[in-house]
């Protein structure tokens, strides 16, 4: 019996799970390569150029805040219907003298008008155009034009025509007046800004002989 005890408690000590011991590896952090100059060098010069792009953008806005630009004006002073026939054909033949008033409504900005050109509506058709050289006007200013507008030729619609010997009959003719500006603001001597304005202007003038100005309102268009 005490043979087989101990065949017991010999099977017992074989039937014991045996545990491993966990192996822990040593992991060695690999020594970082130093920074190339031409990185720092790249990234100092993004900084700057972005520093220098946002100092730029706030001085401009100062700049402009200060001096307020604004588009010049345009008022019709004046103007004649010299003459005008429209043949059977509805062809117009028309003479109209605008005496235009251009101005400049800002208190500190010079305007220098580059291109002005003026273009004659009647009932959406181009009848007439008459371009202007360049001039500059102070601040405050304005400058009297003495505008020629001709039309040659010039094919009306027949709803157009029948408008235009109605207004014959009727001693008015409505027409519209376009002008077109490119101007550049003079701000403070050594920053400028250029801009297009367009105005609009409808008058409405007697027929020939006495063709004067019955009417006239303008309004801005940028």
């Amino acid at each position: 019996m005490h043979g087989g005890n101990q065949a017991n408690h010999s099977h017992h000590q074989q039937e014991r799970p045996r545990f491993s011991r966990p192996s822990f590896f040593l992991i060695r952090p690999q020594p970082s390569r130093p920074t190339h100059p031409a990185f720092w060098l790249v990234a100092a010069c993004c900084t700057l150029l972005w520093v220098a792009i946002i100092l730029a953008g706030l001085a401009i806005l100062i700049v402009y805040l200060v001096f307020r630009p604004k588009g010049p004006q345009l008022e019709i002073s004046s103007a004649t219907l010299n003459g005008a026939n429209l043949d059977a054909g509805g062809l117009l033949n028309a003479d109209l003298s605008v005496l235009a008033n251009f101005s400049n409504p800002n208190q500190k900005v010079d305007l220098r008008f580059g291109q002005v050109q003026l273009d004659l509506y009647f009932r959406s058709v181009l009848i007439a155009t008459q371009a202007l050289g360049p001039f500059r006007e102070r601040r405050r200013e304005a400058v009297l034009r003495d505008v020629p507008l001709l039309s040659s030729s010039v094919a009306l619609p027949a709803d157009a025509a029948e408008a235009w010997r109605a207004g014959e009959t009727g001693n008015r003719h409505s027409m519209k007046v376009v002008a077109s500006f490119r101007t550049r603001s003079d701000l403070g001597g050594w920053l400028h800004y250029t801009f297009r304005t367009r105005r609009h202007c409808n008058i409405v003038v007697g027929a020939p002989p006495a063709g004067v100005l019955l009417a006239s309102s303008c309004t801005s268009r940028h």
